[in-house]
């Protein structure tokens, strides 16, 4: 019987429970989880940080897994394929936004872990067009990060149209900040890490960035940079980020940080900047995110730990002790 890894409240431990097979509907799959990335998203999800979790919650939205069944619809030659699935499992199809290739943005998206069973499983279920199939060359163990915090770093280059010739900078040196800084120095971009902890200048310099400047000393940045990716999810010096973006500069936020962030409105206004944000991205963008990853041979740093130690993983990231990312390998 399959199984899943749910808790029954806000800062309790996963329990293996045993649970019916998944069973596709039109239009849908149902993958064999082999490998399932811990995201922080799934730490918000478990504690109810956000106030949109039921409970019992399975959680895991970074899914590398088979291809085991399939519903009305999807071609049976799928079946035995590696798809990796990320925080959308669903979306309308007909919508505007759908039919416009811009599918995240749809009202009736579905989240992989929001009012469903999620990755932390045996098999997780969803459409077929948001389970992504894998280039050989990319190692399926390490794959599931791309899915939720790859894409989210991808996003803001892709769907924005990033200049190669742009100055970028990202916020943080961790889960997300670690893969911005690859993807952004593939892009052809010049990329400035800015962290709080200098003791991972090495380790940024190696993972792309050009320059490695102390978040502290953001002040001495002004008006240098096209495109600043926050992966931070604490609040900033607002007024010294806004001020460190170029004429027609954006700040995208991608760290989910729950108190107002308060933004002088003729910061934005003499120099035409722009903050924007971005639920992770579309399937055609995912489609193109491993394609890059396969070309650029860009990868995840993981540490892997077995499904049954799914309880050690998530006391050890709330307390940051990972880098950077945790992939819990299967069976459940």
């Amino acid at each position: 019987m399959p199984y899943v890894w749910q808790t029954a409240g806000p800062g309790e431990p996963l329990q293996r429970q045993e649970v019916e097979p998944l069973t596709p509907g039109p239009g849908e799959l149902v993958l064999e989880v082999l490998h399932s990335g811990l995201c922080h998203s799934d730490l918000s999800m478990l504690d109810n940080a956000w106030g949109m979790s039921s409970y019992p919650l399975v959680a895991g939205h970074e899914a590398v897994g088979r291809v085991a069944a399939v519903g009305d619809g999807v071609d049976p030659a799928h079946i035995g394929q590696l798809r990796g699935l990320g925080w959308f499992a669903g979306s309308c199809g007909h919508c505007f936004q759908c039919l416009a290739g811009r599918a995240n943005l749809c009202r009736s998206t579905e989240a992989t872990i929001v009012g469903r069973a999620g990755a932390f499983a045996s098999e997780v279920k969803a459409r077929q067009d948001w389970a992504i199939p894998l280039p050989e060359d990319l190692p399926v163990a390490d794959a599931g990060p791309l899915f939720c915090g790859g894409i989210t770093v991808f996003a803001p280059l892709m769907d924005e149209a990033v200049s190669p010739t742009s100055r970028v900078a990202v916020i943080g040196v961790g889960g997300l900040g670690h893969l911005a800084l690859q993807f952004c120095r593939a892009w052809g971009c010049e990329v400035t890490a800015l962290t709080t902890n200098l003791a991972k200048a090495d380790e940024a310099r190696a993972l792309g960035a050009h320059r490695v400047v102390p978040l502290a000393e953001l002040a001495g940045e002004a008006g240098r940079f096209d495109l600043i990716i926050n992966t931070a999810n604490q609040p900033l010096d607002w007024a010294a980020v806004i001020a460190a973006l170029a004429p027609l500069g954006r700040l995208h936020q991608l760290g989910a940080v729950l108190e107002p962030m308060t933004v002088n409105a003729f910061d934005l206004i003499v120099s035409r900047r722009m903050i924007t944000g971005s639920p992770t991205s579309s399937p055609a963008s995912l489609l193109k995110m491993v394609e890059f990853c396969s070309r650029h041979a860009i990868r995840p740093m993981v540490e892997h730990l077995p499904m049954a130690r799914i309880n050690e993983a998530i006391e050890r990231l709330h307390r940051g002790d990972v880098r950077y990312r945790f992939v819990l390998d299967g069976p459940a």
